[in-house]
């Protein structure tokens, strides 16, 4: 497994973000989801090596990210799209996906392809010049995908990937994410339920802090058939009658 979590805690100040999480999870796309203030940016951060646990376990690739060393070699092999990427508005799209490139110590001699191939991959071929500040709210997230892949990471995590996409882009974005799960695997935190049943192989529902479902897309799904929850999907409904039990 990629990602081991046993009995994670995150408090800050009086407020419990994440309470007692526990999951496993190995190659293939994960879904992360639940509504706005559920707890999954905090749960994707402690992945991301950004913040530390309050308690309980956590491995990342192998390793505890609680000691520097671990910590550096984890962070080499991972891939990180925060909601709110900062940039400098005077990069080109290549300088920014480089300097990530850098940061992750990929090998100097790899950087030049390793930067065009992550362009690519998201469509930005016709702007790799383009400075960030020219850029629409849409590309630029397109940009902070490119970053997160340029190293090839074993583990990526997403957070809110396709805010700001037009249809067409997040359906390009989940056929992405699809390839990317073949090999790797890929965590994406969202409170869009079609993302999740379009790109996952399964999901966790989180909901004030903890794990209120976890299993497969189908598995959602089956938890709303028969009832009178609401969603205009089978699998929205699955979503609705999930959160409507475990606040009951």
């Amino acid at each position: 497994m990629n990602v081991e979590i046993s009995e994670l805690t995150r408090r800050f100040r009086r407020t419990q973000a994440v309470v007692g999480v526990s999951l496993d999870v190995g190659p293939g796309v994960f879904g992360l989801l639940g509504p706005n203030g559920a707890g999954k940016t905090t749960l994707l951060r402690m992945m991301a090596t950004v913040v530390p646990p309050s308690s309980g376990r956590i491995r990342l690739l192998g390793h505890d990210p609680g000691s520097y060393g671990p910590r550096r070699q984890i962070r080499r092999r991972l891939g990180y799209v925060p909601q709110n990427l900062g940039f400098y508005p005077r990069f080109t799209v290549v300088e920014f996906v480089e300097y990530f490139a850098l940061l992750k110590e990929v090998p100097a001699a790899r950087v030049p392809r390793a930067v065009a191939a992550a362009v690519e991959r998201v469509d930005l071929g016709d702007k790799a010049t383009a400075k960030l500040r020219t850029l629409s709210g849409g590309m630029l997230r397109r940009v902070g995908i490119a970053q997160a892949i340029v190293n090839d990471p074993d583990l990526l995590l997403l957070d809110e990937p396709t805010a700001g996409l037009d249809p067409e882009q997040r359906v390009a974005f989940r056929a992405l994410m699809r390839d990317l799960g073949e090999r790797t695997t890929v965590v994406v935190s969202t409170h869009l339920v079609e993302d999740v049943g379009a790109a996952c192989t399964r999901v966790a529902l989180m909901d004030q802090g903890r794990i209120a479902f976890d299993g497969t897309p189908d598995e959602l799904t089956a938890r709303g058939a028969g009832t009178s929850a609401a969603g205009d999907a089978p699998l929205e409904r699955g979503y609705s009658a999930v959160l409507a039990q475990v606040r009951s």
